[in-house]
């Protein structure tokens, strides 16, 4: 018996080790589809699988070569696999439903390093963009940007010290950002801006300024990430200033927001240099978001902060058609332990007046009505006098904020894209008529008034003519079309 047993167990080995002899050995790949962002279930239960056979082209890209010009060569539903090496590139993708796919072989992954001279690693304003298992390191902007592309999924990816923003889509809508990693990012380390129908998931942000921010979005899912160590952990509110006036319709549920007591680095002038240290979750301005079932500790300023512009630090709110309060907020069951060992600043003074020498689990300061709590007496609470009786007991039943049908392809006009290049790389350092990081825009107008051209060739190679102000990096990658685009667009901008 033993023999009949041993005898096929000894050919089924060596049938492995010839086949390994041969074939070589597997690489850490997934067989491509067009996009598999329809994989789970609907928020009625019903399966959103919609993927197909894949039909397209694989294009390799290997040590040596460029990326770009597999892009160049693809076209929609192609795949780019791109293979362990060093990629010195900023990767511009303007063309629909292409993916792109790190190999990852004995441990080593492709790496693209900005070496903090280029600005951005990947991106995009095509719709139906993958970008999945790279490492993207030292760039001074973004480590992936999206301009207006729909449907995208961005998964599985490292991103260390890539500047202002390490994964930032922007006017997009149907977006999965999941199972990435970033730290070192000065600004938000995923930063979701005026999108729609986003979900964010088990993702680890730490070291930041903000880890994750849903910033003037709307049905947004924030679930199971997990964040630590930055100066604030997980954010939802308005910029004012914005084309898009609001947020509302977010679910921040079952994520760890532990310890993020991190000094702010913050470039000077920007929203979140102002975010106190020690911020476990920060809601401004924002409309019914629902906080659930999270784990909030060892956040040292408070676990949760729901302010209105005047007391969140919006210095430009002053624009009338953002509403600055925060309306209808509703905390459900949450663990919070450890907070408010160590406020700062106003919250300090403010624990000084409470005659306690800790400060909350959970802060509201200023406006907003609707919001409520369900056991306010579970947490140490201020400035929730006015909170009701949650008329809800769970968001068990909404499973994804993700359509059920991708969403329709998004068209750019001329006009739209020089608004998203704008407010996509512009408006980050240049508000209209307050100093940020960088000049004006009214200013700025002044000095080209009627010559764009000037614009674009300052945007190609910058000089820095004023000593207080940094230098701007330059932003020769983008396209002559989006750069006369955008160049028209800041001298026809009104406040």
């Amino acid at each position: 018996m033993f023999k009949k047993i041993l005898i096929p167990v000894i050919l089924l080995i060596v049938g492995i080790l010839m086949g390994t002899f041969f074939f070589g050995e597997s690489e850490s790949t997934v067989m491509p589809s067009p996009n598999n962002l329809y994989r789970s279930s609907g928020n009625d239960g019903s399966s959103l699988n919609k993927e197909k056979t894949f039909t397209g082209v694989i294009h390799e890209v290997k040590n040596g070569d460029l990326i770009m010009d597999a892009v160049r060569k693809a076209v929609p539903g192609d795949l780019i696999r791109v293979y362990p090496g060093a990629y010195k590139e900023t990767v511009y993708i303007d063309k629909d439903d292409i993916s792109f796919q790190g190999v990852i072989k004995e441990g080593e992954w492709p790496v693209l390093d900005g070496s903090k001279e280029l600005n951005d690693a990947f991106l995009y304003s095509g719709n139906g963009i993958q970008i999945e298992n790279f490492k993207i390191i030292n760039y001074k902007g973004n480590g992936i940007m999206g301009q207006a592309g729909n449907n995208f999924v961005l998964r599985n990816n490292w991103i260390i010290d890539a500047g202002v923003y390490g994964i930032f889509p922007q006017f997009g809508k149907n977006g999965l950002i999941e199972h990435n990693v970033l730290t070192g990012i000065e600004d938000a380390a995923i930063y979701v801006g005026m999108c729609d129908h986003i979900d964010v998931l088990h993702n680890e942000v730490f070291g930041n300024v903000a880890g994750i921010e849903i910033e003037n979005s709307r049905h947004c899912l924030v679930e199971n990430n997990l964040a630590y160590d930055n100066t604030g952990g997980i954010l939802a509110f308005v910029t004012p200033g914005l084309p898009i006036k609001t947020t509302f319709d977010v679910i921040i549920r079952n994520n760890f927001v532990t310890k993020n007591n991190h000094e702010n680095f913050g470039a000077p002038g920007s929203i979140v240099s102002g975010i106190p240290p020690g911020t476990g979750i920060l809601v401004m301005a924002a409309d019914d978001v629902i906080i659930e079932n999270n784990i909030i500790s060892g956040n040292d300023n408070a676990g949760i902060i729901i302010t209105d512009f005047a007391n969140g630090g919006a210095e430009a709110s002053n624009d009338p058609d953002s509403e600055p309060n925060p309306d209808r907020v509703t905390i459900l069951d949450n663990f919070m332990i450890d907070n408010g060992n160590n406020p700062v600043g106003e919250l300090k003074a403010l624990m000084m007046t409470q005659l306690s020498t800790t400060g909350p689990d959970i802060l509201a300061i200023g406006g907003g009505e609707g919001s409520s709590i369900r056991d306010k007496d579970r947490y140490r609470t201020w400035g929730l006098g006015g909170f009701g009786l949650p008329g809800i007991n769970s968001t068990s039943e909404t499973k994804t904020f993700l359509l059920s049908e991708p969403a329709e392809a998004r068209t750019i006009t001329k006009k739209d894209l020089g608004e998203m290049t704008y407010y996509g790389i512009c408006s980050g350092c240049h508000a209209f008529d307050i100093r940020l990081i960088g000049v004006p825009t009214n200013v700025i107008q002044m000095i080209y008034k009627d010559n764009p051209q000037g614009i674009v060739d300052y945007i190609n190679k910058p000089k820095n003519l004023r000593e207080d102000y940094p230098e701007m990096p330059p932003q020769d990658y983008l396209s002559q079309e989006a750069k006369i685009a955008v160049a028209e667009y800041i001298l026809t901008l009104k406040k």
